[in-house]
């Protein structure tokens, strides 16, 4: 770090990270023009799962009241589990490329290209539940709690993917390399296929309804169900749902800010 940074004040080198992090959340976005098919993709692929268990697939045993009332919402928490393989080899290309090393040798407060990629990814995850949400109006869901616990709603997904996020940017850290984080990926679709997302842990067997209801993914599901106010829902894993992603990001988040400020410059 810069002597810039070291004799600062605590504001200023707030404002210096705060700065550095931007222009990183920059560089990021500037990505999204030269990459437009892949913004696209992203973007899709969850409308395609959508209509998909909607209309081809269909479902719901166990659930009371319309289907896509139950689906639309377990999909929105389905869609922030998936996805993260674009920040997970962004990260291994950057250090593989020695982007992040020219980076660390410049005065630049730890972290911020982290934070640039985490915040760019988070903007295309806002994008991505717009567009959902739009299929889901499109195909007769509606939420019916009104603006206040929508926003709640969409708060609770957000939070859960800024959690799943930085466990991925953690696990991006310790592969490395961008061959392994298809591997490492592989790993968020038990999180994703074994929740409530399609069906009710009561419709599943005991064992497998017990692990379901457990998965914290699956308590995001059913508080966005019940702040939506559609069937599946419970009051009760508001709660849950907020301390589950909380106590992630406690974890995961100093663990990939202090990896990467132990790599080599």
């Amino acid at each position: 770090m810069s002597t810039t940074y070291e004799t600062s004040s605590p504001g200023t080198y707030g404002a210096y990270a705060l700065a550095d992090c931007w222009t990183m959340t920059r560089r990021e976005l500037a990505h999204w023009a030269r990459q437009p098919v892949q913004v696209a993709v992203g973007l899709i692929f969850p409308v395609m799962l959508l209509l998909m268990f909607g209309y081809l697939i269909g479902g719901g045993r166990g659930v009371e009241g319309a289907y896509v009332d139950f689906l639309v919402p377990g999909m929105l928490a389905l869609t922030m589990a998936f996805g993260l393989e674009g920040t997970m080899l962004a990260v291994t290309q950057d250090l593989n490329k020695g982007v992040i090393d020219r980076f660390r040798s410049m005065p630049m407060a730890n972290g911020a290209v982290l934070v640039g990629r985490s915040a760019a990814d988070m903007l295309q995850s806002g994008l991505g539940l717009a567009a959902l949400i739009g299929v889901g109006y499109a195909i007769g869901w509606r939420p019916h709690g009104g603006p206040g616990a929508f926003l709640g709603a969409v708060g609770l997904l957000l939070l859960f993917r800024f959690a799943m996020l930085w466990i991925g940017i953690e696990l991006a850290l310790v592969a490395g390399k961008p061959e392994m984080v298809q591997a490492v990926q592989i790993l968020v679709w038990p999180v994703g296929f074994l929740s409530n997302a399609f069906a009710t842990p009561d419709s599943m067997p005991g064992w497998l309804g017990t692990a379901v209801e457990w998965n914290p993914m699956s308590q995001t599901a059913t508080a966005v169900r019940d702040l939506f106010g559609g069937p599946g829902g419970e009051p009760g894993h508001l709660w849950a749902a907020a301390i589950w992603p909380l106590g992630l990001l406690a974890v995961f988040f100093p663990l990939a800010v202090r990896r990467f400020g132990r790599l080599s410059v």
